[in-house]
């Protein structure tokens, strides 16, 4: 049996959950980024090596820096719901995946949709699978049509 490469899928996706979680620290604890970064290591010692901490952190600045571009986008496209009015866990993901659209365009989309569904079954409801799937979609289809990166 061979090493997982630590740039695998497997740690992407690890990556992916650090930084849902941080990002949830962020929003409910009103802290600044450094501040939620060593919350994160004191809450939770050892959950991630360093190197998936470090690209989790680098998603979550990617977030929070495009934070308004980001909600006008999800408010465009999740009719009947205020942003303010989600779930915090599914406010994260949204954002998580629509931030990883715009800061890193060479993950194909399709991967970071899959990879938002995924964080919702393990953190949130099924509904919730399917109001982030149809968002993401949207805003994937959008963006493809503004000329934003392929989808």
């Amino acid at each position: 049996m061979t090493p997982e490469r630590r740039d695998g899928p497997d740690s992407r996706h690890r990556a992916r959950e650090v930084a849902l979680q941080m990002l949830y620290l962020w929003e409910v604890g009103g802290e600044d980024l450094d501040t939620v970064g060593r919350t994160y290591r004191q809450v939770r010692p050892g959950a991630a090596d360093e190197a998936t901490e470090a690209a989790a952190m680098r998603l979550v600045r990617a977030t929070a820096l495009r934070l308004a571009e980001i909600d006008a986008l999800i408010e465009a496209r999740s009719a009947h719901w205020r942003i303010e009015r989600m779930p915090v866990v599914d406010r994260a993901i949204l954002r998580m995946a629509i931030g990883e659209f715009l800061a890193v365009p060479d993950t194909p989309r399709t991967v970071v949709i899959n990879e938002a569904l995924e964080l919702a079954r393990t953190f949130s409801t099924e509904d919730a699978v399917k109001f982030i799937n149809g968002v993401l979609d949207a805003i994937n289809h959008d963006l493809a049509a503004a000329g934003r990166s392929p989808a």
